[in-house]
């Protein structure tokens, strides 16, 4: 059994698509207006985008982006930054890893 697809609410859905497809790949595989994305990744698996009033998750929750090496981590951490989003420092936790505040309203870790 393999995961098919996860949804994730959102503030706007145009800005966390883009950013997902910008930053981490992924390809639009469909859409409705400005309340609905389809996102899918190299492997298939499919992340849509809903649009909310309000985004509420709980401190912890977070989609992850596992990178090749830390030096992409690294990479992927100074274009972020440089773009103007905020993000934690990449540290040693459970992997070399960055947590970024997506637009829409969740978070997102890029480790290795």
């Amino acid at each position: 059994m393999k995961l098919n697809h996860l949804n994730l609410t959102v503030t706007d859905v145009g800005a966390a698509k883009d950013f997902l497809m910008n930053y981490f790949g992924l390809k639009l595989g469909g859409e409705r207006g400005r309340s609905f994305a389809a996102l899918f990744d190299d492997n298939g698996m499919v992340l849509t985008l809903m649009k909310g009033k309000e985004v509420n998750y709980p401190a912890t929750f977070h989609i992850g982006f596992g990178q090749e090496s830390e030096e992409k981590v690294n990479e992927m951490y100074k274009r972020l930054v440089d773009d103007g989003f905020s993000a934690t420092s990449p540290e040693r936790a459970h992997a070399w890893t960055f947590y970024v505040e997506a637009p829409g309203g969740f978070t997102v870790e890029v480790m290795a």
